[in-house]
């Protein structure tokens, strides 16, 4: 046994969620602040299943430093690797915008943030080979020295028979182009033994404007990859597994407020699922019904639901005779 189910490795920021809902953010004058950033909501979700979870990271040393680290902790994440920066960088924050259900934006300020300066001496061996699995935000690659520390955190997974997933996360203000993007997503899909993404997502690794999920996952299976989740948003997800076999997964009904953290309760009831030995079918009914839930609640870190939420919908709603839009 092994002490964490998941380390989780890249950004945990402020998100800035508009309270004033159904009008344009340049009209929205009160926000609500939680922690947001991929890996800490997926961190974070896990640890509200029930799972252990850590988390390795650089936040600012300033207050929403302290507020990033209190709050995960009180969530149940163990933060001893969640370093606060020493030159003066700051925790990424992220405005967000909530027009309508389905006008959604998100304004980020990412400048010199605190978390891609994260360097590979900060990086615990030690703490990565307690974990059954990695858990890498595509984010976190976008510059040195996190791309190092991202890169050789993988390597010490690979030492230790640790599982590396790696979530995609592609948030295209980050890099300097799609061309370099692609350079290191596929550097790090081919280490990783599961790759998560929306459709969109893997275009940008494949470098193509519209990619074909048989190619996608004929080209990643000839490395490393043993399971490869695409998403298609409501018209449901595919689960890819290495010896040919694709389940299919649908949406369920959600009466939305949002459409962002949806991604992030995905991965985390996807793999709490997988750890809890559940067939593939019902990991991604798990992971669905999580979407259903986050995007109907206003933040996405506190918004990650409970285990009885999550089989509360599966137990409501039918599964695989539709798909629920």
């Amino acid at each position: 046994m092994k002490k964490f189910s998941v380390v989780a490795l890249g950004r945990a920021c402020i998100d800035l969620n508009a309270v004033e809902i159904n009008q344009p953010m340049e009209e929205t004058a009160t926000f609500k602040k939680y922690v947001g950033g991929s890996p800490a909501n997926i961190a974070i979700g896990l640890a509200k299943l029930g799972q252990p979870v850590g988390f390795i990271g650089k936040i600012s040393d300033d207050q929403h430093g302290y507020f990033i680290k209190n709050f995960m902790s009180k969530a149940g994440v163990d933060s001893s690797q969640l370093i606060f920066d020493q030159d003066g960088h700051k925790t990424g924050l992220a405005f967000t915008e909530i027009k309508s259900p389905s006008e959604c934006s998100i304004l980020m300020y990412r400048q010199e943030v605190a978390d891609l300066f994260l360097t590979p001496d900060e990086v615990s061996e030690e703490y990565i080979m307690t974990s059954e699995m990695l858990l890498i935000s595509g984010t976190a690659l976008a510059r040195t020295p996190s791309r190092e520390a991202t890169l050789l955190a993988v390597e010490y997974a690979h030492k230790h028979d640790v599982k590396v997933i790696f979530e995609l996360d592609y948030r295209p203000y980050t890099w300097t182009s799609t061309v370099e993007t692609a350079v290191y997503y596929n550097l790090l899909a081919q280490k990783s033994h599961i790759v998560i993404g929306t459709r969109e997502e893997f275009d940008i690794l494949e470098n193509v404007s519209e990619g074909n999920n048989q190619e996608t996952v004929k080209k990643l299976f000839q490395h490393t990859p043993e399971l490869i989740l695409i998403k298609h948003g409501v018209d449901g997800s595919f689960a890819y597994e290495k010896n040919g076999v694709c389940t299919r997964g649908y949406a369920y009904k959600a009466d939305v407020l949002k459409t962002f953290g949806a991604g992030d309760s995905y991965a985390a009831a996807f793999l709490f699922a997988l750890l809890q030995g559940k067939t593939l079918e019902n990991a991604l009914q798990y992971a669905s019904a999580a979407s259903a839930l986050v995007v109907s609640r206003h933040s996405s870190s506190e918004a990650m639901p409970s285990v009885a939420e999550i089989e509360t919908v599966i137990a409501k709603q039918t599964w695989g005779d539709k798909i629920h839009v």
